[in-house]
């Protein structure tokens, strides 16, 4: 019999899946990890629930839930992924292969390190849903790390902050890369770990108090003006993501404006814009902090309207303004969209296009591994490709291109083509000339000015610009030029 706080969670966010093949499933997972204990001591299994159980919070379908359940079979029993397929199909098994392909990312060394990477991204590209499980399973394994010895929970919690969270991130799973940091934070940086939560622990419970008193105000202002208000609720900033921050601003919470949030969750687009306009009318907005993320979507797909404003007693609020869809996307990212798949309102081919970066990732890291002297510029361009933040930056006919941040013109040109890269002389950024070493910000329009006589990219560009591909454009047009 499955526990009940699995079939309660199952009911709860996935009640099309059918209890009676989780039943099964659950059944078939315990008798194959029956007897066998992890290093706290408990069963096994328990650790397949969990996975399970936040698949069914991150409303993903019955045969991912069911994975899930057997993610650990074929690789800790003597049960084979041709059984599982015999019992509960090619889907499940194929997931779950999928899993066992990935096998252990540990940091072993750099081409290790590297060639594990490009498994996960190879395993993400043919079916994203490995990863999403993956997450699951790495999810509760941070939550249980105290069983483990000290250099083992760190190299767990290591890869953890510094592969898994960062995937989450490009695939809008905020919620899920959240909770990765945070869970991995006190283990990779105890000292921090305690300094920050020290830090917030009264002003959070304050800060909670006070968004409640607010959120109450502009809802009646919204029932005022007729628009319906779904959902608000407070934010608390991530412990990590509060961290990073408070490098940046000289270790001072007094100038993080975002500790806290409140988001304000309205039917539909025209709902945001008034809601805006409304709380501007309220409580007066801090100059250059209004970002339209709506119609300026993130590189990873994020949208909502945030604001800034100077509110009650002096206080600075954050706050975000979002429709319900827009609010799943930001919290569950590609998973709300394999949601979405299993409810019929997108189709498989939709969620492929979200991860058309993993496949450009793959074909870079393809020529790279080939020689074992370049496995340290391949590490390099995944962080560039992958762990660094993202801008976007907009061509002239307002088409997006998503770039790294610190991107220059140069970067932005040969994203869009090689040739346009190579041919590059100017730049106009939001309609005024700029030098080819900018710095480039989310939201900017960026115009290229080329010169059809120009034979090739200067080797000086090397200095400042972001992006593998220019770099690996800009070298090969030197190297050829040395040898003619």
């Amino acid at each position: 019999m499955a526990p009940a706080k699995l079939l309660e969670a199952v009911k709860e966010y996935s009640p099309k899946t059918d209890l009676e093949t989780v039943e099964l499933a659950y059944d078939f997972a315990a008798k194959a990890h029956e007897g066998q204990k992890r290093a706290s001591g408990e069963p096994y299994i328990n650790h397949s629930v969990e996975t399970a159980i936040t698949l069914a919070k991150l409303r993903l379908p019955e045969n991912m839930i069911v994975a899930g359940l057997m993610h650990d079979v074929p690789e800790d029993t003597p049960v084979t992924l041709e059984d599982i397929e015999k019992e509960f199909g090619e889907d499940v098994a194929s997931m779950v292969a999928g899993i066992t392909k990935l096998g252990k990312i540990k940091y072993r060394g750099m081409e290790r390190y590297v060639e594990n990477l490009r498994k996960m991204f190879v395993a993400m590209a043919s079916d994203i849903r490995v990863i999403l499980i993956k997450f699951a399973d790495r999810l509760h394994n941070l939550s249980t790390l105290d069983a483990l010895p000290s250099r083992k929970r760190v190299r767990i919690a290591l890869e953890s902050l510094e592969i898994y969270a960062p995937i989450a991130n490009r695939l809008g799973m905020g919620m899920m890369q959240g909770k990765l940091e945070d869970l991995s934070f006190k283990y990779v940086y105890p000292k921090e770990y305690a300094w920050v939560s020290g830090l917030v622990k009264d002003r959070y419970r304050a800060k909670e108090r006070y968004l409640k008193k607010v959120g109450e105000k502009i809802e009646a202002e919204l029932v005022k003006n007729r628009i319906k208000t779904l959902d608000i609720h407070g934010r608390m900033k991530h412990l990590y993501s509060l961290y990073k921050k408070l490098l940046k601003y000289d270790r001072n919470l007094d100038k993080i404006y975002d500790l806290a949030a409140l988001r304000v969750i309205v039917p539909s687009v025209a709902d945001c814009y008034a809601t805006l306009g409304i709380i501007h009318q309220m409580w007066k907005p801090l100059k250059g902090r209004i970002k339209d993320y709506i119609a300026q979507p993130k590189p990873n797909g994020y949208q909502s309207l945030h604001t800034t404003i100077f509110c009650d007693d002096g206080e600075i609020v954050e706050v975000q303004i979002r429709t319900e869809q827009m609010h799943e996307e930001a919290e569950y990212g590609i998973a709300a969209h394999w949601h979405y798949v299993e409810e019929g309102k997108e189709s498989p081919e939709a969620v492929n296009q979200q991860i058309a970066w993993v496949k450009d990732l793959i074909k870079l890291q393809q020529e790279s591994l080939k020689d074992k002297g370049h496995l340290i510029e391949s590490f390099e361009k995944l962080k560039i490709d992958v762990f660094q933040k993202r801008i976007f930056v907009f061509t002239p006919s307002g088409d997006v291109i998503d770039l790294p941040e610190d991107a220059t013109p140069v970067d932005f040109a040969y994203a869009i083509h090689s040739d346009i890269g190579d041919r590059c002389t100017a730049a106009r950024i939001n309609n005024e000339i700029a030098p080819l070493d900018a710095r480039l910000y989310s939201g900017d329009m960026c115009e290229i000015v080329v010169d059809k006589n120009r034979k090739g990219p200067n080797a000086d560009w090397l200095k400042f610009v972001k992006t593998h591909h220019a770099k690996d454009r800009i070298r090969l047009y030197a190297k050829k030029k040395r040898l003619s």
